[in-house]
């Protein structure tokens, strides 16, 4: 049995926010701390699909890459090996592996021990022949291992699935059960009562789990002596590698005046919490500083602290950094540390709305220290730790309350959640449950009634969540001290390392006057919002009020309306969905009014600053493509056009444009990614199948906006045109 090591200083948190020590939360998509047993489920799968018996000839890439494949093939059919001789030249470094079954060869004798309780454990050793041994071979320059012997015959019993997996080879404990054993065992726990616990928390039977009880006692045992060993070693490490970082903080500042930072010392003069920014981050503050999402869901056990992560999003929906601290714990004292750091470091100015994670301590701090900000809890922050509280709870009837609960965060207004709430407490019998009680103290900062209105700059959603999580996953991988994590951290959160981009052809969708005026302002990712918006509100019945205020409901859902206030005087607008208050773009509702009122272009307040082109932290080439690239397009409409009409005038020339089309159009989409590189062609593309489903001429249109959008006609163009030439023949 062997324990996966840590390979950097920062895990996934996982302690529960509702402040019991003994409750824990999964780390969902967490690769590393995945289980040991859900990889080989995994690693299974494909061996029983596609594994091939190794055999004289067969070629690695590396003599670890033989051992992997050799190591899945034995679990597969029923024992495992091990690492018997390799063989050593002064020109090619080790040149032959023998690799052999883990019953291979005999144990040697041992001389009798006078112990009075010496243990005479028999050995498993049995003789088996069962191998395969490798050669290094270098070809053209390259090393590949080939295999030279193999022998599968074994002279004892192979193992069952069920039983295979209890070898010592198979069983691990990963980092994430390491640091819940380790808690548990501090608490007092007995170590049969761990792995109890354990496997009611992953919610499987019992012996099930990929270790065994006496491999959790042998861990505990040696990591206590570890830990009595290195305590004073450890501590050392954190007390210089603290002093290390606060000097490369020092020194950063001497050599770049506009980095900040501030920090904490305890009694002892030893550094506390420390936090800092860069003069990129401070500046892209004040253009995106509306809205913050503070992350603390990394920390170290290597040095009891934990990461937050100061970030936002920029005018074209990237995931930009404000800030990074290290805190020595999770109190509310710290917290309120951290935000009052945050707000010196951003020379005094407070975000609108501050995005957290479910976390009581830093509620309160926020409640303290931001008083003017609003406090919001994105719901993909809640999503994966209701799975951990309810799904092994309520069994079958859990997709039933997971339904419930989700159009409950969707409830139109504070007394419809409140009514929902109270069915679903009494359903599903939580009238004492911790969680659900938590969930109901926090729900003015997470539920849709409640948050209706909060400044959130579109960073609420999944796609976001999933670009900071990436982010920090780079920022957080492989780092071994402090030292290198502040490095990569400063090299991460530099904008002039990003690469300049190309500016986007946004395509209008509407030939409406609103939507040209609006694509001169906006970035194409809010343009896009936008278009969204415009496109949908063709879709939407209004019916005029006496005092002059609007009902607008979508044409065939009558129950969902809302109240659109029209003041012309001053040309202020406001919807009951408030759209424009949560994201800084107008809704569908308040534009259908505008088109109503015949506004040809928007007033120029309802273009926030925050979405416009010229607050773009990343410079763009070819700013002026867009009035240059409309000739183009114009161009393309009028080929359209010409092969719609060509193509109409005989039954001849209509089958050839529907023969010839998709072949073309395969050809237009796959060959090319814009800068002159071949891409495979993917029959299977899903663009080309929905394309074959269409018209000719709709076809077409498709496959313009597609070029058009990516900018890729001008590689293109001769294959249209050859086609409309051939009508003409």
């Amino acid at each position: 049995m062997t324990s996966v090591p840590s390979k950097n200083i920062w895990i996934k948190r996982q302690q529960c926010p509702c402040g019991d020590w003994k409750c824990y939360v999964t780390c969902e998509g967490d690769v590393e701390e995945t289980s040991v047993a859900s990889q080989l489920e995994k690693n299974e799968t494909f061996q029983s699909d596609s594994m091939v018996s190794p055999y004289v000839g067969m070629v690695f890439k590396s003599d670890d890459d033989a051992f992997e494949y050799y190591g899945n093939f034995a679990r597969k059919n029923g024992f495992s090996i091990r690492k018997e001789r390799s063989r050593l030249s002064p020109q090619l470094g080790i040149y032959k592996r023998d690799f052999v079954c883990y019953r291979s060869g005999f144990a040697p004798a041992r001389k009798k021990s006078t112990a009075e309780h010496h243990r005479d454990r028999k050995s498993v050793r049995c003789g088996c022949d069962a191998k395969m041994y490798l050669s290094k071979e270098v070809v053209e320059g390259v090393s590949q291992w080939f295999v030279v012997q193999f022998s599968n015959v074994h002279n004892h019993e192979l193992l069952e699935d069920d039983q295979v997996r209890l070898l010592p080879a198979y069983r691990k404990i990963q980092e994430a059960d390491q640091e819940r054993i380790l808690l548990l065992s501090k608490a007092g726990f007995p170590i049969h009562r761990i792995v109890k616990v354990l496997e009611l928390e992953k919610g499987i039977q019992g012996g099930q789990l990929p270790f065994l009880e006496r491999d959790v006692r042998n861990f505990v045992q040696n990591r206590k002596k570890i830990v009595q060993e290195n305590d004073a070693l450890l501590t050392e490490k954190r007390e210089n590698d603290s002093m290390e970082l606060l000097e490369a903080c020092k020194v950063t500042k001497e050599m770049d005046g506009d980095f900040v930072y501030d920090f904490t010392t305890d009694e002892n003069d030893k550094v506390e919490n420390i936090a800092w920014s860069y003069g990129d981050s401070v500046r892209a503050y004040t253009l995106f500083g509306d809205v913050v999402y503070f992350d603390t869901s990394y920390r170290s056990i290597t040095y009891g602290m934990l990461l937050g992560v100061w970030l936002g999003i920029d005018n074209n929906g990237k995931t930009i950094f404000f800030g990074c601290v290290l805190l020595q714990d999770e109190t509310a004292r710290s917290f309120a540390w951290a935000l009052q750091a945050f707000v010196h470091l951003m020379k005094g100015k407070c975000p609108q709305t501050i995005l957290t994670d479910l976390e009581l301590g830093l509620k309160d701090a926020v409640r303290r220290e931001l008083p003017s900000t609003r406090h919001a809890i994105s719901i993909w922050n809640i999503q994966p730790k209701i799975s951990s509280w309810f799904f092994l709870s309520l069994g079958a009837r859990y997709p039933e309350f997971k339904s419930m609960f989700d159009d409950l965060y969707h409830a139109e207004n504070a007394d419809d959640f409140e009514h929902r709430w109270s069915q679903m407490v009494s359903m599903f019998g939580f009238g004492s449950d911790k969680h659900i009680a938590l969930l109901y103290s926090l729900r003015a900062s997470w539920a849709s009634s409640y948050m209706r209105g909060y400044f959130l700059a579109r960073m609420a959603t999944s796609a976001y969540l999933k670009s900071v999580e990436s982010f920090l996953k780079a920022i957080c991988c492989a780092q071994t001290c402090l030292r290198s994590f502040f490095e990569q951290v400063g090299s991460s959160s530099n904008f002039q390392n990003q690469l300049r981009q190309e500016m986007q052809y946004m395509l209008t969708k509407t030939c409406m006057p609103i939507e040209e005026h609006a694509r001169n302002f906006l970035t194409p990712f809010a343009f896009n919002d936008f278009q969204h918006e415009l496109v949908l509100s063709m879709q939407c019945a209004l019916s005029e009020m006496p005092d002059g205020s609007y009902l607008v409901h979508h044409y065939k859902k009558m129950d969902v309306e809302r109240f659109v206030i029209w003041i012309p005087e001053d040309e202020q607008i406001h919807c009951t969905c408030k759209e424009f208050e949560s994201s800084g773009m107008l809704c569908r509702h308040t534009l259908r009014v505008f088109i109503l009122k015949n506004y040809f272009q928007l007033p120029e307040k309802y273009y926030l600053s925050r979405w416009r082109r010229e607050s773009s932290l990343v410079f763009y080439d070819n700013q002026d493509t867009q009035t240059n690239d409309d000739g183009w397009f114009q161009e393309f409409q009028s080929l359209t056009e010409t092969l719609l009409t060509e193509s109409s005038i005989t039954k001849e020339r209509s089958d050839y444009v529907h023969r010839e089309l998709p072949k073309e159009l395969k050809r237009l989409i796959s060959e090319t990614d814009g800068k002159g590189v071949l891409v495979p062609v993917n029959p299977t593309h899903s663009l080309i199948e929905a394309l074959l489903d269409l018209s000719p001429m709709l076809q077409l249109a498709a496959a313009i906006r597609e070029l058009l959008a990516e900018r890729r006609w001008k590689h293109v163009e001769s294959g249209l045109r050859l086609i409309c030439c051939h009508l003409f023949v």
